[in-house]
């Protein structure tokens, strides 16, 4: 009888796969090697997408992603009477790869890194000039990577988090003027993101 209760509590403690959807809001910005991050250009956008998280020891688990993430910068300006906002938008399928602890049953922190796929950019205008141009993404660099860090709190099945994209490459080609490289737009992405995530299992 009591090996069978032993048993009992063993098995009910073991934890299995984890599959969710989630989605949330971004605030992006872009820097440069010469440029300290700031928030004076940041531009507000959306992630949406799915995860899954598998156990690989207590409390610790690799949780992958698929997500639809937007990305950029925006402008205000004020020229010769002239006042708007440009907005830069660069939409990303991103992959991140992450390792989760879970430091208590509410709360845990995770790192790792991420790759991205650049699905198009676009340039729009408002105020007194306003426009909404498609670019050339074949312009761009189409494959974006950088560190991810973040902290989560659990709500069994609903978790909200926090987390920030550190961009490592830059997102313009290399361009060849009278003998020189030049890179344009010589800048890399930074994105903080807040997300709801709902646990489907």
């Amino acid at each position: 009888m009591t090996s069978f209760g032993i048993v009992s509590a063993q098995s009910s403690t073991v934890v299995g796969p984890e599959f969710g959807i989630k989605g949330g809001v971004n605030m992006s910005n872009l820097y440069s090697d010469s440029d300290d991050i700031d928030d004076e250009n940041a531009l507000w956008g959306f992630n949406a997408g799915v995860f899954a998280a598998f156990p690989i020891a207590d409390n610790v688990f690799i949780q992958p992603e698929i997500l639809y993430t937007t990305k950029g910068a925006e402008l205000d300006y004020n020229f010769a009477g002239v006042e708007g906002t440009n907005k830069f938008r660069l939409n990303y399928i991103e992959v991140p790869l992450l390792v989760r602890f879970n430091l208590t049953e509410n709360f845990n922190i995770h790192v790792g890194g991420y790759a991205s796929y650049l699905v198009n950019a676009k340039l729009s205008g408002e105020g007194d000039v306003e426009f909404d141009d498609e670019l050339d993404a074949d312009d761009f660099e189409r494959f974006d990577a950088g560190l991810s860090a973040g902290v989560g709190v659990d709500f069994n099945p609903i978790s909200i988090g926090l987390r920030y994209n550190y961009g490592l490459t830059t997102i313009g080609k290399e361009r060849d003027f009278a003998g020189t490289n030049y890179t344009f737009p010589d800048a890399k992405n930074s994105n903080l993101s807040l997300y709801l995530a709902y646990k489907l299992n």
